[in-house]
Formats: structure tokens, sequence, C-alpha cells
């Protein structure tokens, strides 16, 4: 690691979490460095992005100028190829992308360090868990908070709310049909070798967190095993992690107001994105290992599930945050043959797929990626 000067920082990505990474950093951390930022925009149509002296389209230059890779384009296929030589020159990557991570990141969770940022919820739940561990918590249930759920919501309410929101129709859309909770939950389970109930998981509707949060942990208990879910729970946001402790410290939990037990619920009622990147930044810059990422043995998948009918010939022009398939997480066991829904982008469908209906490999033409040959030794 370089320690003549100030750490350098290669930023992959010029999108909103990009953008606000950069902003961070420019600003507010005087000892790191942004080097140099990948982006296949022409380098002249940047939009508001910061640091447009320092954009290239050149992967080369930003792995041979950076001590850290940060890895935020969203984007499973570009991810794939980035972080692949990134990896091989040795350097360190850290991610705000967990699409990436649950279709082909497993392949490189032992080539060297990588992992997912704090921020996001996944990352979010991994720090959750780390603290309630070193309390003494055993987790139960790694959970993720939902405020609004439509699997089918139409170009034109996406538009409305993208607008609303200052972000893209696609992030939107992924948010709400679901697709986004389910990436993040399934690399949640991978990361600490949970499972899900079923596929989609159960996703509880709820006006009390806490309660459904309990009954979570109690049907996790029943199985023997952590689970990966969420709670739909309009006007709620965060993450949580439900675990037991030693029953002689009943007394003193009670007392510090987390109730009668044997399932105690620890809330982190926000994730702030791009603004938590720094921490996962800062922890691999000092040494630290790994936070959360897909693991080396994944049990959870998300399949792509077609929203509408699809004709043979049909292109693929957007799988996440489209409105031809969304995503739910499943088991790969479960699931033969099964198409992950990152690798659906630019495809074209080879033969009649009804609504709802799981794609599988045999379902459709994909573009000869890396990340392809990658998922078809994972997920094949």
């Amino acid at each position: 690691m370089n320690t003549l000067k100030k750490p350098q920082i290669g930023l992959v990505g010029t999108g909103f979490i990009a953008s606000g990474f950069a902003r961070l950093i420019n600003n507010h951390a005087p000892d790191l460095q942004i080097s140099s930022v990948l982006t296949r925009r022409p380098l002249n149509e940047a939009g508001d992005f910061p640091l447009t002296d320092r954009l290239t389209h050149s992967v080369q230059q930003i792995i041979d100028g950076s001590d850290v890779i940060v890895e935020c384009s969203g984007d499973v296929l570009h991810a794939t190829d980035v972080i692949d030589q990134a990896l091989r020159a040795g350097k360190p990557v850290v991610t705000m992308n967990s699409e990436f991570h649950v279709t082909t990141g497993s392949y490189f969770a032992d080539k060297g360090l990588l992992t997912e940022a704090e921020g996001d919820q996944p990352g979010s739940i991994a720090a959750l868990r780390e603290e309630a561990i070193m309390m003494g918590f055993k987790p139960l249930v790694y959970g993720n908070m939902k405020g609004f759920l439509n699997h089918t919501p139409t170009p034109e309410e996406m538009a409305y709310w993208a607008g609303k929101q200052g972000i893209s129709v696609a992030q939107t859309t992924s948010f709400t049909d679901g697709t986004k909770i389910q990436i993040e939950q399934a690399l949640v389970a991978n990361g600490f070798g949970a499972t899900i109930a079923c596929q989609g998981m159960q996703g509880p509707k709820t006006a009390d967190v806490t309660k459904a949060a309990i009954d979570l942990a109690r049907g996790a208990a029943e199985r023997g095993e952590a689970l990966s879910d969420y709670v739909l729970a309009p006007g709620n946001a965060g993450v949580f992690v439900v675990g037991t402790h030693d029953k002689s410290e009943w007394k003193a939990l009670n007392y510090l107001k987390l109730g009668d037990g044997p399932y105690y619920v620890l809330v982190r009622p926000f994730h702030l994105c791009q603004y938590e990147i720094i921490k996962t930044l800062r922890r691999v810059l000092a040494g630290g290992g790994v936070l959360l990422n897909n693991s080396s043995k994944p049990t959870i998948s998300i399949v792509a599930i077609a929203k509408t009918e699809l004709a043979p010939g049909t292109p693929i022009d957007r799988a996440l945050g489209g409105f031809q398939v969304r995503g739910e997480a499943a088991k790969i066991e479960e699931s033969p043959n099964h198409v992950p829904i990152g690798l659906i982008q630019n495809a074209v469908i080879r033969r009649k797929i009804a609504p709802g209906q799981i794609i599988t490999f045999d379902d459709v033409d994909l573009p000869d990626t890396l990340a392809l040959t990658i998922a078809r030794q994972l997920y094949s």
C-alpha cells in the first residue's frame, strides 16, 4: 500500500452513487485522493459529475494509478470485467454493487480482497451484524425494511417517481418491483451462510417492525438456521438483526429496553449509501478484512421472472429495472438451469415465455461475456 502520499482511489462509475462519493472525498477527506474515474460516457458529457478532469475510458489507467478501486457502476457485465482486471493486478476492490456480487462475485471471492461497502442495505446489515456479535448476540435474522412493493409498475409511474426522487427510471423500477431487495438479501444470505424461507422470501407486511422481526426469528429458530428476509413496513427505513443472547443476561437486556427476549431486535434506522462507502474504504486501507461478499460457495441466486409474455426474438434491453422481467431470490439447488437476472441484459428471447415463468439458459441467447462464462460455472 502506498504510504508516501495520499492513498489514491480509482473510482468506477459516474452516476448518482459515484458522484456523491466523489464529492464526499473531494470536500471532506483531505487525506484521500481520487486519482481517476472510469466512465463509459463521452468524456465531455459527464453531466454534473464533480471531477471531470479525472475522467478516463482506460481501465488500465485507474488500476495503475490507484491503491484501491471503488466500483459502483451498477452494471453487472462491466463490473465483472473491471474487477477481474483489478484483482489480477493485486488491487483491493470495494464495491457498492450487490447486483455484481450475486451474479458473478463468488468467482472472485477468493481471488483477492473484494468487499461490498457499508451504506447500501447489505453492507449496513453486515456492519450491524459485526456489532451484534461483538456484544454477544447470536444472529438469527438478517433483515431489511421496504416501504412499497409493486411487481408490475408502469413506465409512466416509474418516470414520475424517478423525476420526483432524482434517480434513474431503472433504479426506481428495480426498487419498486422488488428486484433490488431480493438481490440485497441474497447477498446477505450467501455472505453469512444464512438461507431464505421460500422463493421470494416471506416479506411480511407490518406496522410493527419489532413484532414482525421477532416472528421471523421464531421461524428461523424452528428451522435451525439463520434467515435473510425483509419486512414490508410503510414509513420505515433501515435494516435490523434479530438475535438471541445468554439467558443470564435477560434482566440487563430488559432494563436496556430490548424487551423480554429470547429474541432481541437491533435496528439501524438508516443507510446512507455513497456517504458511508468511505467507512469500508478506510477499513481496507487500514488493513482490515472483508465486510461482506457473496462467498465462494453461494446457495442463493436471483432468478428472472417474466412480467409479461415474451415472444421469440424479443430483445431484453434492460433486465435490472426494466419492464420485461423482475428478480426473486431462490435456492440454487431448487432452480436448475436458471439464468441469474444480472446476465439477461442485452439478451434475446429464444422461445415463448409466459408471464410468471422463470427464464432458463435454454430460453435466451446471451451475449458472449466474461460474466456469462463465470455464471455458467457457478449456476449451471
